[in-house]
């Protein structure tokens, strides 16, 4: 261990090096280290002991169906009220149209989540998801937050689960992980009073994994919460993973942290904030969430919250997964990332080889569809 500058982190050096899990207190240690090498040693020992120097990616397409959305929460810059110029709002053949005019060759997930629309009927959204398996077979599509879920759940006055249940009968293949925010009561109550309590989230995905359905998990940081809440976030990820891989076995594929983005929301308004996350705040919330979270398969690094540049340093840092092609991203966007729209497969392919990685391209089921040599001339372009 002459690596090891902070001697204090020994007994998790041994744990990591054993498998091990890491207590909350060990796990607020790494948030507090200075050792910042240690620290991206220990991230990277556990990826590759799930991985080796795999990095996964999926060519995706990214669809919002609306910005319309009455939710109110503080943090987000993308929601529109009606009659506004900005807010678009598309139908069940609409959202087919967009697909096909966006569609290119080799795309297998479809991910989309939206606003709470205020007038949409409940039919509206198997409507949607049926129209899309049968206009694109090849098709995954990966939709509805648990945010999302709630929402359908009451206006169709049907149990979350039966609202799961049908929009997988309708060809609903996964869930994303967006709507968790920070679990942490104090700080949801600022920035998202009126959005799925912390609870009922957890609830939702525990749901779809009893019925087989595979989902992931967010965390937006950089903003009003402590280190001790993020870790609580992760906690309470980590206890419902151990519930889902017993009962279900399977629950959750990736954790992603998502960087709060400073740019055209009452929140940074509020706070006076005009500064994005630090490159190194970055790094060690992916590196914590790595190595705390053991039974999560994956670590993403988000590319369009922190740079392509970031996300690739990231791949020494925990991460196993950078996300996908995505076509066209509004979320982020609305709130400032300074990431492009989209990334091409040869793009994701020459960042990931870059960092002396191999590329793996998978689908939404992380089911691993071609792999692209670690390094060569490919790496050069």
């Amino acid at each position: 261990m002459k690596w090891l500058r902070d001697q204090s982190l020994v007994p998790i050096v041994h744990k990591v090096e054993a498998g091990e899990r890491l207590t909350f207190e060990e796990g607020m240690q790494l948030f507090h280290t200075h050792d910042l090498n240690a620290l991206m040693r220990l991230a990277n020992m556990r990826k590759e002991a799930l991985h080796g120097d795999k990095v996964y990616f999926v060519h995706s397409m990214r669809l919002e169906f609306t910005n319309l959305c009455y939710v109110g929460c503080t943090f987000c810059a993308f929601a529109a009220h009606k009659g506004e110029e900005r807010a678009w709002d598309y139908s069940p053949e609409e959202v087919a149209a967009q697909v096909r005019k966006r569609y290119l060759p080799g795309i297998t997930e479809l991910h989309m989540s939206s606003g709470h629309h205020p007038n949409h009927k409940w039919e509206y959204y198997p409507e949607m998801v049926r129209g899309l398996r049968e206009a694109f077979p090849d098709l995954q599509v990966k939709a509805f937050t648990a945010a999302e879920i709630e929402h359908l759940s009451r206006i169709s006055k049907k149990p979350t689960l039966e609202v799961l249940r049908e929009l997988q009968d309708a060809g609903l293949s996964a869930m994303p992980g967006g709507g968790a925010e920070i679990f942490a009561d104090r700080v949801r109550k600022q920035v998202a009073r009126n959005k799925v309590k912390a609870e009922k989230w957890l609830q939702i995905h525990s749901e779809a994994h009893s019925l087989g359905m595979r989902t992931n998990a967010t965390m937006l940081y950089g903003h009003i919460e402590t280190l001790e809440e993020r870790l609580d976030h992760m906690d309470r990820l980590r206890q419902l993973q151990d519930d889902s891989m017993t009962r279900y076995g399977g629950g959750f594929h990736a954790f992603i942290p998502l960087a709060f983005q400073p740019l055209g929301n009452t929140l940074a308004q509020n706070l006076g904030k005009t500064d994005f996350t630090t490159g190194l705040d970055d790094l060690r919330n992916l590196a914590v969430a790595r190595i705390y979270l053991d039974n999560f398969p994956h670590i993403k690094g988000y590319w369009v919250m922190i740079g392509s540049e970031l996300t690739q340093v990231s791949l020494d840092w925990g991460v196993s997964d950078i996300d996908g092609t995505i076509q066209e991203e509004h979320i982020a966007h609305a709130a400032g990332a300074t990431s492009p729209m989209k990334l091409s497969e040869a793009g994701m392919i020459r960042m990931i080889q870059h960092a002396g990685r191999t590329p793996v391209l998978r689908d939404a089921y992380y089911n691993e569809l071609e792999t692209f040599a670690r390094s060569g001339a490919e790496a050069a372009d």
